[in-house]
């Protein structure tokens, strides 16, 4: 998620990123290189639970190629306002309409999460930093 004054102005997922912490620091740093923003919000680790290994090393990977680029790196608690991660996604594309169409659909107990539910936590992780309701930054430089 890319924002400019909390206006949504790009979003995107990658297939790459996810597969590996390398390849998550790879294609950070190419957005970064683009979009050249001023803060990068991660999720916070220990906070992460439910969060396998392979996806904490690579929001970690996220974080690390940001202090690398002397940006702020905020990490963020990630708050359960909702019953749901779906009922959040549908009040996030209120709030957020250029990305209603993304709103994933809910999963039946034996499907695997949809993948553009990431879309939709990675907006309530900067949702939670525009409220002002973080912790202080891990990095500043």
């Amino acid at each position: 998620m890319f924002l400019i004054n909390g206006k949504l102005k790009d979003w995107r997922i990658s297939d790459k990123a996810a597969r590996s912490s390398e390849d998550a620091a790879y294609v950070s740093q190419q957005w970064i290189n683009e979009l050249k923003p001023e803060v990068v919000v991660t999720e916070k680790l220990e906070s992460a639970l439910r969060k396998g290994d392979k996806t904490k090393a690579i929001i970690a990977a996220i974080a690390r190629t940001g202090d690398h680029n002397y940006l702020l790196d905020i990490s963020v608690k990630r708050s359960q306002e909702f019953k749901s991660k779906y009922e959040e996604a549908v009040a996030l594309a209120k709030r957020y309409p250029e990305v209603a169409a993304w709103v994933p659909k809910k999963r039946r107990f034996f499907d695997n999460e949809p993948r553009n539910t990431v879309i939709f936590e990675a907006l309530s992780l900067a949702e939670i930093v525009l409220r002002g309701k973080t912790d202080a930054p891990t990095t500043e430089k």
